[in-house]
Protein backbone atom coordinates (compact mmCIF):
# COMPACT_ATOMS: atom_id res chain seq x y z
CA UNK A 1 0.00 0.00 0.00
CA UNK A 2 3.06 2.33 1.11
CA UNK A 3 4.82 1.51 -2.31
CA UNK A 4 1.51 2.35 -4.40
CA UNK A 5 1.18 5.67 -2.50
CA UNK A 6 4.53 6.65 -3.09
CA UNK A 7 4.12 5.83 -7.00
CA UNK A 8 0.75 8.17 -7.32
CA UNK A 9 2.90 10.81 -5.46
CA UNK A 10 5.70 10.30 -7.88
CA UNK A 11 3.13 10.48 -11.22
CA UNK A 12 1.27 13.39 -9.44
CA UNK A 13 4.44 15.45 -8.85
CA UNK A 14 5.75 14.67 -12.61
CA UNK A 15 2.51 15.93 -13.70
CA UNK A 16 2.44 18.88 -11.49
CA UNK A 17 6.06 19.84 -12.99
CA UNK A 18 5.23 19.04 -16.33
CA UNK A 19 2.10 21.48 -16.36
CA UNK A 20 4.75 24.12 -14.72
CA UNK A 21 7.07 23.84 -18.09
CA UNK A 22 4.27 23.95 -20.12
CA UNK A 23 2.38 27.19 -18.87
CA UNK A 24 5.16 28.43 -16.87
CA UNK A 25 6.02 29.09 -13.21
CA UNK A 26 3.90 32.41 -13.49
CA UNK A 27 0.71 30.67 -14.90
CA UNK A 28 1.06 28.34 -11.92
CA UNK A 29 1.60 31.31 -9.34
CA UNK A 30 -1.09 33.37 -10.74
CA UNK A 31 -3.81 30.54 -10.34
CA UNK A 32 -2.82 30.21 -6.93
CA UNK A 33 -2.67 34.08 -6.31
CA UNK A 34 -5.99 34.12 -8.04
CA UNK A 35 -7.87 31.36 -5.21
CA UNK A 36 -6.22 33.78 -2.67
CA UNK A 37 -7.13 36.90 -3.70
CA UNK A 38 -11.15 35.45 -3.57
CA UNK A 39 -10.65 34.21 -0.34
CA UNK A 40 -9.17 37.47 1.02
CA UNK A 41 -11.92 39.67 -0.65
CA UNK A 42 -14.32 38.03 1.09
CA UNK A 43 -12.90 38.46 4.41
CA UNK A 44 -12.05 41.80 3.49
CA UNK A 45 -15.74 42.63 2.60
CA UNK A 46 -17.25 40.93 5.44
CA UNK A 47 -15.08 42.64 7.96
CA UNK A 48 -15.45 45.90 6.86
CA UNK A 49 -18.67 48.67 6.68
CA UNK A 50 -20.64 48.42 4.03
CA UNK A 51 -22.59 51.75 3.15
CA UNK A 52 -24.96 51.94 0.52
CA UNK A 53 -26.20 55.62 0.11
CA UNK A 54 -29.15 55.20 -2.20
CA UNK A 55 -32.24 52.35 -2.72
CA UNK A 56 -35.87 53.71 -3.67
CA UNK A 57 -37.00 50.42 -2.12
CA UNK A 58 -39.46 52.67 0.17
CA UNK A 59 -41.79 52.88 -2.96
CA UNK A 60 -41.91 49.14 -2.08
CA UNK A 61 -43.11 49.75 1.11
CA UNK A 62 -45.79 51.87 0.28
CA UNK A 63 -47.67 49.76 -1.99
CA UNK A 64 -48.35 47.57 0.73
CA UNK A 65 -47.32 44.62 -0.41
CA UNK A 66 -43.68 43.66 0.26
CA UNK A 67 -42.44 42.56 3.46
CA UNK A 68 -38.70 43.46 3.76
CA UNK A 69 -37.70 40.50 6.22
CA UNK A 70 -38.76 38.17 3.54
CA UNK A 71 -36.03 37.31 0.85
CA UNK A 72 -38.31 38.25 -2.38
CA UNK A 73 -37.60 36.73 -6.09
CA UNK A 74 -38.35 40.75 -7.66
CA UNK A 75 -36.25 43.85 -6.64
CA UNK A 76 -32.82 44.09 -5.66
CA UNK A 77 -33.15 44.70 -1.39
CA UNK A 78 -34.47 43.03 1.74
CA UNK A 79 -33.07 41.85 4.71
CA UNK A 80 -32.28 38.56 3.50
CA UNK A 81 -29.77 40.07 0.62
CA UNK A 82 -28.64 42.74 2.66
CA UNK A 83 -27.04 39.91 4.75
CA UNK A 84 -26.26 37.67 2.15
CA UNK A 85 -24.65 40.96 0.29
CA UNK A 86 -22.29 42.41 3.47
CA UNK A 87 -24.23 45.52 3.43
CA UNK A 88 -24.17 46.93 6.72
CA UNK A 89 -25.94 50.43 6.49
CA UNK A 90 -28.21 51.88 3.84
CA UNK A 91 -30.41 55.12 3.04
CA UNK A 92 -33.37 54.11 1.98
CA UNK A 93 -34.81 56.93 -0.57
CA UNK A 94 -37.55 58.96 0.36
CA UNK A 95 -39.08 59.87 -3.05
CA UNK A 96 -42.10 62.18 -4.65
CA UNK A 97 -42.18 62.56 -8.09
CA UNK A 98 -41.07 66.59 -9.01
CA UNK A 99 -44.18 67.32 -10.54
CA UNK A 100 -46.04 66.09 -7.21
CA UNK A 101 -45.92 69.91 -5.62
CA UNK A 102 -47.25 71.73 -2.19
CA UNK A 103 -48.57 69.75 0.76
CA UNK A 104 -49.87 66.97 -1.41
CA UNK A 105 -45.59 66.22 -1.52
CA UNK A 106 -44.90 66.76 1.90
CA UNK A 107 -47.99 64.79 2.78
CA UNK A 108 -46.42 61.97 0.47
CA UNK A 109 -43.47 62.41 2.06
CA UNK A 110 -44.23 62.27 5.30
CA UNK A 111 -45.85 59.05 4.72
CA UNK A 112 -42.75 57.33 3.25
CA UNK A 113 -40.73 58.81 6.22
CA UNK A 114 -42.92 56.54 7.96
CA UNK A 115 -43.18 53.53 6.48
CA UNK A 116 -39.13 52.93 6.51
CA UNK A 117 -39.56 53.72 10.50
CA UNK A 118 -42.59 51.29 10.58
CA UNK A 119 -40.48 48.98 9.10
CA UNK A 120 -37.76 48.78 11.22
CA UNK A 121 -40.48 48.80 14.48
CA UNK A 122 -41.62 45.36 12.82
CA UNK A 123 -38.10 44.15 12.19
CA UNK A 124 -35.99 45.47 15.41
CA UNK A 125 -34.27 42.09 15.31
CA UNK A 126 -32.62 42.70 12.19
CA UNK A 127 -32.56 46.25 11.59
CA UNK A 128 -31.77 50.09 13.51
CA UNK A 129 -32.81 53.18 12.47
CA UNK A 130 -29.26 55.33 12.87
CA UNK A 131 -28.71 58.98 11.89
CA UNK A 132 -25.06 59.64 12.68
CA UNK A 133 -21.62 57.71 11.48
CA UNK A 134 -21.36 56.81 15.18
CA UNK A 135 -24.28 55.02 15.81
CA UNK A 136 -23.96 52.98 12.20
CA UNK A 137 -20.73 51.32 13.94
CA UNK A 138 -22.68 50.69 16.95
CA UNK A 139 -25.31 48.77 15.23
CA UNK A 140 -23.34 47.14 13.33
CA UNK A 141 -21.27 45.63 16.73
CA UNK A 142 -24.91 44.28 17.39
CA UNK A 143 -24.87 42.22 14.20
CA UNK A 144 -28.05 44.27 13.04
CA UNK A 145 -28.01 46.84 9.41
CA UNK A 146 -28.45 50.20 10.10
CA UNK A 147 -31.54 52.11 8.55
CA UNK A 148 -30.93 55.85 7.37
CA UNK A 149 -33.36 57.89 5.24
CA UNK A 150 -32.62 60.33 2.26
CA UNK A 151 -35.32 62.46 1.00
CA UNK A 152 -34.54 62.93 -3.05
CA UNK A 153 -35.69 66.18 -4.19
CA UNK A 154 -36.29 69.54 -2.52
CA UNK A 155 -39.32 69.97 -3.96
CA UNK A 156 -41.11 68.19 -1.07
CA UNK A 157 -40.30 70.76 1.70
CA UNK A 158 -42.63 73.25 -0.42
CA UNK A 159 -40.46 75.66 0.28
CA UNK A 160 -40.59 75.76 3.77
CA UNK A 161 -37.47 75.68 6.22
CA UNK A 162 -39.99 74.21 8.90
CA UNK A 163 -40.94 71.35 7.16
CA UNK A 164 -37.20 70.33 6.25
CA UNK A 165 -36.62 70.79 10.20
CA UNK A 166 -39.20 68.27 10.59
CA UNK A 167 -37.72 65.68 8.36
CA UNK A 168 -34.20 66.26 10.30
CA UNK A 169 -36.36 65.12 13.73
CA UNK A 170 -37.96 62.48 11.86
CA UNK A 171 -34.39 61.10 11.22
CA UNK A 172 -33.77 62.51 7.76
CA UNK A 173 -29.52 62.77 7.01
CA UNK A 174 -29.58 64.07 3.54
CA UNK A 175 -31.74 65.47 1.02
CA UNK A 176 -30.81 65.49 -2.57
CA UNK A 177 -31.58 68.90 -3.49
CA UNK A 178 -33.71 68.20 -7.15
CA UNK A 179 -34.50 65.38 -9.22
CA UNK A 180 -35.66 65.30 -12.39
CA UNK A 181 -37.27 68.55 -12.72
CA UNK A 182 -36.56 71.91 -10.70
CA UNK A 183 -37.30 72.18 -7.36
CA UNK A 184 -39.26 75.77 -6.79
CA UNK A 185 -35.67 77.66 -5.75
CA UNK A 186 -32.72 75.05 -7.82
CA UNK A 187 -32.04 74.28 -10.83
CA UNK A 188 -32.16 70.00 -12.13
CA UNK A 189 -29.44 68.71 -14.60
CA UNK A 190 -32.34 67.54 -16.68
CA UNK A 191 -34.56 70.28 -16.89
CA UNK A 192 -34.80 73.89 -18.45
CA UNK A 193 -32.48 76.32 -16.12
CA UNK A 194 -35.09 78.82 -14.13
CA UNK A 195 -33.09 80.04 -10.99
CA UNK A 196 -29.63 80.12 -12.53
CA UNK A 197 -28.40 77.43 -10.36
CA UNK A 198 -30.01 78.41 -6.33
CA UNK A 199 -32.13 81.43 -5.72
CA UNK A 200 -31.75 83.10 -2.66
CA UNK A 201 -34.31 80.91 -0.84
CA UNK A 202 -32.07 77.98 -2.06
CA UNK A 203 -29.11 79.47 -0.47
CA UNK A 204 -30.87 79.60 2.76
CA UNK A 205 -32.03 75.81 2.29
CA UNK A 206 -28.03 74.96 2.29
CA UNK A 207 -27.59 76.74 5.22
CA UNK A 208 -29.89 75.69 7.52
CA UNK A 209 -29.24 72.10 5.90
CA UNK A 210 -25.46 72.51 7.60
CA UNK A 211 -26.67 73.54 10.80
CA UNK A 212 -29.30 70.64 11.14
CA UNK A 213 -26.48 68.52 10.18
CA UNK A 214 -28.13 67.23 7.20
CA UNK A 215 -25.55 65.84 4.17
CA UNK A 216 -26.40 68.17 0.86
CA UNK A 217 -26.80 66.05 -2.20
CA UNK A 218 -25.83 67.60 -5.12
CA UNK A 219 -27.12 64.14 -7.34
CA UNK A 220 -29.71 65.43 -10.25
CA UNK A 221 -28.71 69.20 -10.26
CA UNK A 222 -27.39 71.41 -12.61
CA UNK A 223 -23.51 72.39 -13.03
CA UNK A 224 -24.49 75.78 -11.56
CA UNK A 225 -26.60 74.58 -9.13
CA UNK A 226 -23.92 72.29 -8.26
CA UNK A 227 -21.27 75.15 -7.89
CA UNK A 228 -23.79 77.37 -6.30
CA UNK A 229 -23.95 74.61 -3.47
CA UNK A 230 -20.60 74.71 -2.98
CA UNK A 231 -19.71 78.38 -2.85
CA UNK A 232 -22.58 78.30 0.04
CA UNK A 233 -21.68 75.15 2.34
CA UNK A 234 -19.90 75.48 5.53
CA UNK A 235 -19.62 71.09 5.16
CA UNK A 236 -18.79 68.76 2.78
CA UNK A 237 -21.20 67.62 0.37
CA UNK A 238 -21.91 64.60 -1.65
CA UNK A 239 -23.30 63.10 -4.29
CA UNK A 240 -25.63 60.59 -3.23
CA UNK A 241 -25.84 58.18 -6.57
CA UNK A 242 -23.66 59.93 -9.68
CA UNK A 243 -21.33 58.81 -11.86
CA UNK A 244 -18.55 60.10 -14.06
CA UNK A 245 -19.22 62.58 -17.05
CA UNK A 246 -15.76 61.36 -18.89
CA UNK A 247 -17.07 57.55 -19.20
CA UNK A 248 -20.97 58.56 -19.77
CA UNK A 249 -21.97 61.79 -20.93
CA UNK A 250 -25.34 62.42 -19.43
CA UNK A 251 -26.42 65.70 -17.31
CA UNK A 252 -26.78 63.24 -14.44
CA UNK A 253 -23.21 62.24 -13.97
CA UNK A 254 -20.27 64.49 -13.06
CA UNK A 255 -17.45 66.56 -15.01
CA UNK A 256 -13.83 65.61 -13.38
CA UNK A 257 -13.64 69.54 -12.90
CA UNK A 258 -16.82 68.52 -10.46
CA UNK A 259 -15.55 65.87 -9.01
CA UNK A 260 -12.18 67.64 -7.85
CA UNK A 261 -14.29 70.78 -6.66
CA UNK A 262 -16.27 68.42 -4.72
CA UNK A 263 -13.01 66.34 -3.44
CA UNK A 264 -11.66 69.67 -2.58
CA UNK A 265 -14.12 70.30 -0.43
CA UNK A 266 -14.17 66.96 1.45
CA UNK A 267 -16.82 65.52 -0.30
CA UNK A 268 -17.83 61.88 -1.76
CA UNK A 269 -18.79 60.91 -5.27
CA UNK A 270 -21.15 57.81 -4.43
CA UNK A 271 -20.54 55.27 -8.00
CA UNK A 272 -24.60 55.11 -9.03
CA UNK A 273 -25.38 51.20 -10.60
CA UNK A 274 -27.78 52.64 -13.51
CA UNK A 275 -26.81 51.36 -16.64
CA UNK A 276 -28.18 54.72 -18.55
CA UNK A 277 -25.36 56.46 -16.33
CA UNK A 278 -22.99 54.13 -16.64
CA UNK A 279 -22.45 53.28 -20.39
CA UNK A 280 -21.82 55.17 -23.02
CA UNK A 281 -23.59 52.67 -25.14
CA UNK A 282 -26.51 52.10 -23.47
CA UNK A 283 -27.50 55.65 -23.34
CA UNK A 284 -26.53 56.95 -27.17
CA UNK A 285 -28.50 53.60 -28.13
CA UNK A 286 -31.75 54.70 -26.01
CA UNK A 287 -31.44 58.14 -27.19
CA UNK A 288 -31.10 56.84 -30.72
CA UNK A 289 -34.68 55.14 -30.48
CA UNK A 290 -36.81 57.02 -27.71
CA UNK A 291 -39.55 55.04 -29.09
CA UNK A 292 -38.08 52.26 -27.09
CA UNK A 293 -38.03 53.77 -23.77
CA UNK A 294 -41.61 55.15 -24.62
CA UNK A 295 -42.94 50.96 -25.39
CA UNK A 296 -41.01 49.88 -21.67
CA UNK A 297 -43.22 52.90 -19.56
CA UNK A 298 -46.39 51.60 -21.63
CA UNK A 299 -45.72 48.02 -20.73
CA UNK A 300 -44.62 48.89 -17.35
CA UNK A 301 -47.97 50.51 -16.43
CA UNK A 302 -50.20 47.62 -17.88
CA UNK A 303 -47.96 45.42 -15.34
CA UNK A 304 -48.21 47.52 -12.46
CA UNK A 305 -50.84 50.79 -12.62
CA UNK A 306 -50.17 53.01 -10.38
CA UNK A 307 -48.36 51.50 -8.04
CA UNK A 308 -44.72 52.91 -8.19
CA UNK A 309 -42.70 50.49 -6.27
CA UNK A 310 -44.09 48.07 -8.78
CA UNK A 311 -42.87 50.54 -11.46
CA UNK A 312 -39.38 50.61 -10.65
CA UNK A 313 -39.00 46.91 -10.28
CA UNK A 314 -41.09 46.48 -13.60
CA UNK A 315 -38.94 49.04 -15.47
CA UNK A 316 -35.39 46.70 -14.57
CA UNK A 317 -37.33 43.77 -15.37
CA UNK A 318 -38.76 44.69 -18.77
CA UNK A 319 -35.05 46.57 -19.89
CA UNK A 320 -33.57 43.48 -19.01
CA UNK A 321 -35.62 41.72 -21.30
CA UNK A 322 -34.80 43.68 -24.28
CA UNK A 323 -31.56 43.74 -23.48
CA UNK A 324 -32.00 39.79 -24.00
CA UNK A 325 -34.08 40.50 -27.17
CA UNK A 326 -30.85 42.27 -28.41
CA UNK A 327 -33.08 46.02 -28.63
CA UNK A 328 -30.75 47.32 -26.22
CA UNK A 329 -27.06 47.01 -25.51
CA UNK A 330 -25.68 44.56 -22.61
CA UNK A 331 -23.88 46.35 -19.74
CA UNK A 332 -21.49 44.33 -17.35
CA UNK A 333 -21.04 44.90 -14.13
CA UNK A 334 -17.66 45.62 -14.12
CA UNK A 335 -18.36 49.28 -15.67
CA UNK A 336 -18.95 49.95 -12.42
CA UNK A 337 -15.34 49.26 -11.12
CA UNK A 338 -14.36 51.41 -14.25
CA UNK A 339 -16.81 54.43 -12.82
CA UNK A 340 -15.22 53.66 -9.11
CA UNK A 341 -11.28 53.68 -10.87
CA UNK A 342 -11.56 56.96 -12.57
CA UNK A 343 -13.49 58.83 -9.75
CA UNK A 344 -10.46 57.64 -7.45
CA UNK A 345 -7.89 58.62 -10.14
CA UNK A 346 -9.63 62.35 -10.64
CA UNK A 347 -10.70 62.91 -7.09
CA UNK A 348 -8.58 60.86 -4.63
CA UNK A 349 -9.13 57.58 -2.89
CA UNK A 350 -10.79 59.41 0.26
CA UNK A 351 -13.53 60.95 -1.62
CA UNK A 352 -15.40 57.84 -3.44
CA UNK A 353 -18.22 55.63 -2.20
CA UNK A 354 -21.07 53.37 -3.42
CA UNK A 355 -24.69 54.65 -4.08
CA UNK A 356 -26.40 51.44 -5.63
CA UNK A 357 -30.00 53.01 -6.75
CA UNK A 358 -31.16 49.17 -6.35
CA UNK A 359 -34.83 49.05 -6.74
CA UNK A 360 -35.07 52.64 -8.78
CA UNK A 361 -32.86 52.21 -11.37
CA UNK A 362 -32.18 49.28 -14.24
CA UNK A 363 -29.06 47.44 -12.88
CA UNK A 364 -25.71 45.62 -15.00
CA UNK A 365 -25.84 42.09 -15.41
CA UNK A 366 -24.08 40.83 -12.33
CA UNK A 367 -25.14 43.13 -10.55
CA UNK A 368 -28.97 42.19 -10.49
CA UNK A 369 -29.68 42.69 -6.16
CA UNK A 370 -27.35 43.23 -3.06
CA UNK A 371 -26.07 39.85 -2.74
CA UNK A 372 -23.56 40.66 -5.74
CA UNK A 373 -21.77 43.38 -3.63
CA UNK A 374 -19.15 40.98 -2.66
CA UNK A 375 -17.77 41.16 -6.25
CA UNK A 376 -16.87 44.95 -6.02
CA UNK A 377 -14.34 44.34 -2.84
CA UNK A 378 -12.60 41.20 -4.84
CA UNK A 379 -12.31 43.73 -8.52
CA UNK A 380 -11.00 46.12 -6.29
CA UNK A 381 -7.99 43.66 -4.86
CA UNK A 382 -7.74 42.83 -8.36
CA UNK A 383 -6.84 45.95 -9.43
CA UNK A 384 -4.46 46.34 -6.96
CA UNK A 385 -6.05 48.43 -4.36
CA UNK A 386 -5.16 48.28 -0.87
CA UNK A 387 -7.14 46.42 1.84
CA UNK A 388 -7.44 49.98 3.36
CA UNK A 389 -8.48 51.74 0.50
CA UNK A 390 -11.31 49.62 -0.40
CA UNK A 391 -12.68 49.68 3.06
CA UNK A 392 -12.55 53.33 2.56
CA UNK A 393 -14.67 52.70 -0.90
CA UNK A 394 -16.77 50.55 0.92
CA UNK A 395 -18.12 52.57 4.01
CA UNK A 396 -15.22 54.64 5.66
CA UNK A 397 -15.31 57.54 3.08
CA UNK A 398 -19.07 57.89 3.70
CA UNK A 399 -18.79 57.65 7.48
CA UNK A 400 -15.84 60.11 7.85
CA UNK A 401 -18.19 62.50 6.17
CA UNK A 402 -20.90 62.11 8.24
CA UNK A 403 -18.99 63.19 10.79
CA UNK A 404 -17.47 65.82 9.71
CA UNK A 405 -21.02 67.15 8.73
CA UNK A 406 -21.98 66.82 12.49
CA UNK A 407 -18.62 68.33 13.09
CA UNK A 408 -19.84 71.45 11.09
CA UNK A 409 -23.29 71.65 12.60
CA UNK A 410 -22.38 71.62 15.90
CA UNK A 411 -20.08 74.61 15.57
CA UNK A 412 -22.65 76.37 13.80
CA UNK A 413 -24.85 75.86 16.56
CA UNK A 414 -22.56 76.70 18.95
CA UNK A 415 -21.67 80.00 17.05
CA UNK A 416 -25.20 80.66 17.05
Amino acid sequence: MDSERRRIAVVVANCTFGLALLLGPRTVNSRLQINDIAARARKLHFSSIVVDTHADTTQRFIDGDFDLAARDPKGSVDIPRLKEGGVDAIFFSIWVPSKVKGPVAVNRATQQIEAVRDQVRKHAEAITLATTAAEVRAIRRQNKIAVLLGVEGGHMINSDLDVLRKYSTLGVRYMTLTHSGNAEWADSSTDKPAHDGLSAFGKNVIREMNRLGMMVDVSHVSDKTFRDVLAISKAPVFASHSNCRALCDHPRNMTDAMIRELAAKGGVIQINFHVGFLSQEFRSAERANPKINQAIAIEVHQRCGDKEGCQLIEGDRITREYVEQGKLPRVDWSTIIDHIDHAVEVAGIDHVGIGSDFDGANMPFGMEDATQLPKITEALLRKGYSEGDVKKILGENTLRLMDDVQRVSRELNVAK
